[in-house]
């Protein structure tokens, strides 16, 4: 099959992107196929001929246009076949306050949040109590992510955010431990948990070696696993997530599930979190590729 690769682009989250193509690169060449990087950093409308030539696009974009919905739309538009959500879903959920109220609205907890172009006020800040997570509203890789513990932190947390978008989140903090569940297709797969050396798990914690430690499958009753599990795969469906994504969640002292929110194109180098929780299953990063492929071509 003829791939074309989608990588780096012009959001706060290039790196990632890039590091992430090189690990798809290798996996989708020696599972047989031809392969062509496309780097949609000046765009994508030039590569419309190249698009046009494959059979197949793989999007190893992460955030931005990538994750937003337009790359998406782009190609929906061209009726080519490619893999990850469609324009609608990645519009969702790369909106987080659009998300978590869609996931409310069905029941399944989520930490209490306002959403805001300015500063807000103490009044309206009262019942969100502190600590406070402050971040941008569609910014992934936790960029622009502060705590503030104390409320004259409050005013440096929302120029940090403002850097990155100009809706921010204003969330409680909380404690608990980090956990995320990666969906391909129909199935959930081992649980992943998160111990940073930090506060939370922030951008440094997330690319620094030797900052997080990770646990897969994590510590958890059998009962309990399957139910996060079956929570997560909900996630993935009422915000109409297709081929795979991954569910970040706390879980708190109490075992108690709140969803924080969901990434379409989450990080898919060797030693990211959904390979991670792949591996533990049973499955190497090129048959994780190859599923993902597979998903996006099986009513073809």
């Amino acid at each position: 099959m003829k791939i074309g690769l989608l990588v780096g682009g012009n959001s706060a989250e290039r790196d990632v992107s890039l590091s992430s193509g090189k690990a798809i690169f290798k996996a989708l060449e020696s599972l047989g196929n031809s392969v062509i990087i496309l780097d949609t950093i000046n765009g994508i409308r030039d590569l419309e001929d190249k698009i046009m030539s494959v059979d197949l696009i793989f999007n190893g974009l992460h955030g931005g246009d990538g994750e937003n919905g337009n790359v998406a739309a782009f190609l929906e538009s061209l009726d080519v076949v490619f893999t990850g959500s469609d324009q609608e879903s990645s519009k969702i959920c790369m909106n987080k306050d659009l998300s978590k109220k869609i996931v409310f609205e069905k029941g399944i907890l989520t930490p209490k949040w306002i959403t805001s172009h300015g500063l807000p006020g103490q009044s309206e800040l009262k019942d969100l109590g502190l600590p406070i997570i402050v971040k941008p509203n569609d910014q992934g890789s936790t960029i622009g992510l502060s705590i503030v513990k104390n409320i004259n932190e409050l005013s440096g947390a929302y120029n940090n955010a403002l850097k990155h978008a100009d809706s921010i989140i204003f969330e409680s903090f909380i404690h608990g431990r980090e956990i995320t569940v990666p969906v391909i297709g129909s199935s959930a797969f081992s649980i992943v948990e998160i111990v940073p050396r930090n506060d939370l798990y922030d951008y440094e914690c997330k690319y620094t070696p030797g900052m997080s430690e990770y646990f897969c499958p994590a510590n958890l009753e059998i009962r309990l696993s399957e139910k996060i599990k079956n929570i997560a795969l909900k996630i993935h469906k009422i915000l109409k997530c297709r081929h795979y994504s991954r569910v970040d969640f706390l879980l708190d002292d109490n075992n108690k599930l709140w969803f924080l929110e969901i990434n379409t194109l989450p990080g898919m180098t060797e030693t990211s979190l959904l390979p991670k929780s792949l591996s533990a299953d049973g499955y190497n990063f090129t048959d994780v590729i190859q599923m993902i492929i597979d998903e996006a071509t099986k009513n073809l």
